[in-house]
């Protein structure tokens, strides 16, 4: 009697059953197709939110203006907790913290000999940190302005550069880890990637260094980049019979 586990090397096949070689590649187009329109909605979705931004629609700045007031008043009424925020946005979600796992990413990548992988983390960090400031020079928006600053920061407003680096950044490390790691401990790696995306959003905020739509506009950029290299670096892969 056969193991419940074994395989039976000559058990019925049923024609709707995909075989795993078969499945493999239809799964990878699927999510290629996936990530394309992703990415098409969060670019399609940044250009409205530029323009809204840059024409300063009124609901916009109504809304930027009602919610940067109201967690001002608390940073400045809880030291402690504005303290906290600081040493987050400082150090832990900081843009070169970020690009430094990105860069770790990349090192260990190269030396496991997945060199085109390696290069393609590398290429949309990169891009990520180009479009960022491209976009921050052509729009050129202020920060808020307060009479008691609990912090500062420089350069433009929009898009937030926090916000945009932990997605770009998350987004591709879960990306690897996906590929890399096993299902239960991918999904810790998620909650860990959603705590730093909205937790590096709201340290933007409460610090009243960013309005609500630069972070939101970062949020929308990083999901565009992180979507489009892995739709591309299907694409080529599949091209380089990786």
């Amino acid at each position: 009697m056969s193991s419940p586990h074994s395989t039976d090397p000559v058990a019925p096949h049923h024609g709707n059953d995909a075989s795993p070689r078969t499945a493999q590649p239809e799964r990878g187009a699927r999510a290629s197709a996936l990530c394309v329109r992703a990415c098409a909605v969060s670019a399609g979705l940044s250009v409205l939110l530029l323009v809204a931004v840059v024409l300063t629609w009124s609901p916009l700045m109504s809304f930027d203006r009602a919610v940067v007031d109201a967690l001002h008043g608390s940073a400045v009424e809880e030291p402690t907790f504005t303290h906290v925020n600081r040493v987050l946005t400082d150090w832990v979600w900081d843009p070169w913290t970020m690009r430094l796992l990105s860069a770790a990413a990349v090192v260990w990548l190269w030396l496991r000999g997945e060199r085109l992988l390696a290069v393609w983390v590398g290429l949309a960090s990169a891009l990520g940190t180009g479009l960022q400031q491209g976009v921050k020079a052509l729009v050129g928006r202020e920060r808020p302005l307060w009479p008691d600053p609990v912090d500062s920061a420089h350069y433009a407003a929009f898009p937030s550069g926090h916000a945009m680096t932990a997605v770009v950044t998350c987004g591709l490390l879960l990306w690897l880890c996906r590929r890399h790691m096993a299902r239960a401990a991918w999904m810790w790696c998620v909650a860990a990637a959603a705590v730093s995306v909205a937790g590096v959003g709201f340290t933007r905020l409460y610090l009243g260094v960013h309005w609500p739509s630069d972070v939101i506009g970062g949020w929308l950029l990083g999901v565009c980049v992180v979507t489009l290299a892995v739709a591309s670096y299907r694409r080529v892969a599949l091209s380089r019979g990786h």
